[in-house]
């Protein structure tokens, strides 16, 4: 037989993640890593199980039954394997818990989204639903509902598999996407107080969730946005019938295949009203500004999984008489992409501490204003990122990596949908806009000179300065255009791609200088100048 290239093998996700361990020992007090450690090496383990399933057996996807034997209406959901274990793992690991743990404290997130990164590339999307779960009990934290508040954070915070329960959101319907003012869907009280909903949602992924957030317009309220309400629906009535809901079609996607995304109609569906009866578009931006950071995260363990399988085909392939680990323009290719990596693994894990920080009343207002400026940012240019690295790792396994059951293809197909939830790239610029619009670009300037000046001279003058001169320079466009809107939406996406990379490699710096200092590893050294030498600036005026 002739020559058979050995396959890649997929490195233990949390032993052999040196970015993560690192960033997590600079963060978390040693009780909580301690602690947690059982649990990130659970969910690692867990990963590789579902790694060697996946590359030795055939895809599934899930089955929508519209119709039994007889004729009854059923939509009958089948489930993937790993959406059936997704309950289970969630649970037992605390992915939605954590976030809400107050004995976490300030820690409550980084710890949980080290869970969501470890678990998320194993998760055949599962981590959709929890990302809504997440999403949708922050919201009902505040819900003056108070009945409905506590009994369904019990399921969505809950520890136990048998009472573990995920959510949906359904906003988007044929009308729009992101813009949700105009949305169709009615809502009826009933004379016993009771709401009904009567409408159509073309978007609801996670469509097996046991509730829902729904946007809807109750009788009376006037067009636009703020005449919307926010309500929760039970999908199943007690008996484990559909309360008032009828699946027309499970999505074709290009990726996300395994995620059971419906369009569906809601007829005299029995929903409950989480807080005021109009505003809902501002009662569910709590929900926006979680699952974003989810985004952030999953794209994230994607590029973690392609960087990975990637460093071990390089070791393993041999090109022109020697691996390709020792091939100059292969290897410089990967640290460029690996550098990128690192810089939005500190962006985002500052996004999550700060956050973390707010909730638990531990913060400041300069934490409020960070967590509100960097998750659009976070969300914009990671989940930008993750796309490239992904097609890119295509490329880097050359013909195989073009192939299904490589297993590559999946990575890149999957890593498409992260720009586009929760609001897509401009979006998020435009969001970030009005969040300079409100707290000022100071809170950006004082955070980059405060992590800058703990980088303890790991950057060269001219990579520091460089870093300066971008946030400088956003400044100066903000006040250049500030007469003039349609400049300012029009360079929003690179201001904040700018503005992401300043942030990004100000706190890559600053984890660089603690690693030297403290392990004396000059890898995330190396890693920021790399980064700088891509370019911070991306403002380009028209």
């Amino acid at each position: 037989m002739g020559f058979v290239q050995p396959a890649a093998q997929l490195p233990h996700p949390w032993r052999d993640d040196r970015a993560l361990q690192a960033c997590l020992e600079r963060i978390l007090p040693e009780p909580l890593r301690r602690a947690a450690e059982a649990d990130f090496l659970a969910l690692a383990d867990y990963a590789l199980a579902v790694y060697s399933r996946q590359t030795t057996s055939t895809p599934s996807e899930p089955r929508l039954t519209n119709w039994d034997v007889w004729g009854n209406r059923v939509d009958r959901i089948e489930l993937t394997e790993a959406w059936r274990e997704g309950p289970t793992v969630a649970a037992r690991h605390g992915l939605v818990a954590d976030g809400h743990d107050r004995s976490l404290g300030e820690f409550a997130r980084v710890q949980q989204f080290a869970k969501v990164y470890l678990y998320h590339a194993a998760s055949a999307f599962y981590s959709c639903p929890l990302a809504m779960s997440d999403g949708v009990a922050t919201a009902l934290h505040d819900a003056s509902n108070a009945a409905l508040r506590e009994r369904v954070l019990a399921h969505l915070l809950s520890r136990d598999p048998a009472t573990f329960w995920i959510s949906g959101q359904w906003m988007t319907e044929n009308i729009g996407g992101s813009d949700v003012a105009d949305s169709e869907t009615i809502a009826r009280k009933d004379a016993d107080g009771s709401w009904r909903l009567d409408g159509r949602k073309w978007f609801t992924s996670a469509i097996n969730a046991e509730v829902a957030l729904a946007l809807a317009r109750p009788e009376g309220n006037p067009a636009g946005a703020d005449g919307l309400a926010l309500f929760c629906v039970e999908t199943r009535k007690p008996d484990g019938s559909w309360n008032g809901i009828t699946i027309d079609r499970l999505k074709d996607k290009l990726g996300t295949r395994e995620l059971p995304t419906a369009e569906i109609h809601l007829h005299d569906t029995r929903a409950e009203l989480v807080g005021e009866p109009r505003n809902g578009v501002r009662a569910i931006t709590p929900v926006l500004q979680v699952t974003r950071l989810w985004n952030a995260f999953g794209s994230l363990s994607t590029m973690q999984r392609c960087l990975a399988l990637t460093r071990d085909y390089a070791a393993r392939r041999h090109t022109f008489g020697r691996p390709l680990s020792e091939q100059p323009l292969f290897m410089d290719g990967l640290a460029s992409r690996t550098a990128e990596f690192e810089a939005a693994l500190q962006l985002a894990m500052e996004v999550a501490l700060r956050l973390g920080r707010v909730e638990s009343g531990a913060g400041n207002e300069s934490d409020a204003a960070l967590q509100r400026l960097l998750t659009p940012l976070a969300k914009l240019w990671i989940c930008r990122l993750g796309v490239r690295i992904a097609s890119e790792t295509v490329e880097d396994f050359g013909g195989i990596g073009y192939l299904e059951d490589s297993g590559i293809p999946l990575l890149l197909r999957d890593a498409q949908v992260f720009p586009i939830w929760e609001g897509a790239s401009n979006v998020q610029a435009l969001d970030f806009l009005r969040a300079l619009d409100r707290l000022g670009i100071d809170a950006l300037v004082n955070a980059v000179d405060a992590w800058l000046e703990d980088a303890d001279g790991v950057l060269s003058e001219p990579d520091a300065e460089a870093i300066h001169a971008a946030i400088r320079h956003a400044d100066t466009w903000l006040r250049d255009h500030a007469r003039d809107a349609d400049a300012l939406q029009a360079g929003a996406l690179r201001l904040a791609v700018t503005c992401a990379r300043a942030l990004a490699a100000s706190l890559l710096a600053r984890h660089a200088a603690w690693a030297r200092r403290t392990h004396g590893d000059a890898s995330s050294s190396a890693a920021v100048r790399r980064f700088c030498a891509h370019g911070i600036d991306r403002i380009v005026d028209l």
